[in-house]
């Protein structure tokens, strides 16, 4: 299976965010963003060019094109990779990298063709919502796992039972990699795009992008207990009406809301 890059020409960072959020309404699943460009990736099989030409037309934007074989992405991958850090709270590295000692949780991540290192603000801003959680013998849900990487923080906090999904078969592959790498016992990883029937957990998180997220809202519920937490990202700012109205409409009550650039990641209970 191979993967596009394309590469797009942007002003600032609030252009590259908002060219984000529509990409990943499109499919593409991983960004670098760079000074005075942004880097997205898409799965040859998911490119969707009517989508993409309209966004470049809407964005008045244009793009190169590359491929890249599967064997080629770590190594691709590793060029700019640095360790990441939520404050001294967590880190996440690659396995090439010297240990990070400083902080209460390390996190060894390696992604192959699949995306979520806590580069992306989305990611960040989720590990610092979930640092200020009690995970110890909860149940908690991830749904999207990508790397695995909130589900792995999960285990590390001291959650007892953590479920991971995703409809990547690359996301599944490499999500079980990492957990093995961070040596995590209480992971279920499953390939599914659907929230499973008659579970319930303490915790769901949930960080994919506005339009699963919306789809998805009524099985969020479904899946939600007596005060179960519900952490979701992927979203922008300029997103936040529309889905604190969905959001209410099924009877959550949103409690947290942090901001990074024009990314937001809300926490929400059931009312």
């Amino acid at each position: 299976m191979n993967y596009f890059q394309f590469n797009f020409p942007v002003k600032d960072e609030n252009a590259s965010e908002i060219l984000i959020a529509m990409l990943s309404e499109a499919g593409f699943e991983g960004f670098e963003e760079l000074e005075g460009m942004l880097k997205a990736f898409i799965r040859e099989s998911d490119l969707d060019q009517l989508a993409l030409d309209q966004i470049c037309t809407t964005l008045a934007i244009t793009y190169e094109q590359s491929t890249i074989q599967p064997e080629n992405w770590n190594a691709k991958w590793e060029q700019g990779f640095e360790p990441v850090r939520v404050n001294d709270f967590a880190a996440v590295r690659a396995s090439f990298h010297e240990p990070v000692t400083d902080v209460q949780h390390e996190l060894i991540i390696t992604p192959k063709m699949s995306f979520g290192t806590g580069h992306h603000a989305t990611t960040f801003l989720m590990m610092a919502q979930m640092s200020q959680q009690n995970f110890k013998g909860k149940t908690v849900l991830d749904f999207g796992t990508g790397t695995g990487v909130l589900a792995i923080l999960a285990e590390k906090m001291g959650a007892e039972k953590i479920t991971a999904i995703d409809l990547d078969t690359w996301s599944i592959e490499n999500a079980n990699e990492n957990s093995a790498a961070n040596g995590c016992s209480r992971i279920e990883i499953l390939l599914s795009d659907k929230i499973p029937e008659n579970s319930t957990y303490d915790y769901i998180l949930a960080n994919i992008n506005l339009n699963v997220i919306l789809s998805n809202l009524s099985a969020i519920v479904g899946a939600c207990k007596r005060g179960s937490f519900v952490m979701i990202s992927g979203f922008l700012r300029t997103d936040e009406l529309e889905l604190f109205r969905e959001v209410a409409k099924q009877g959550f009550i949103c409690e947290t809301l942090t901001q990074e650039g024009e990314w937001v990641c809300m926490g929400m209970r059931i009312n």
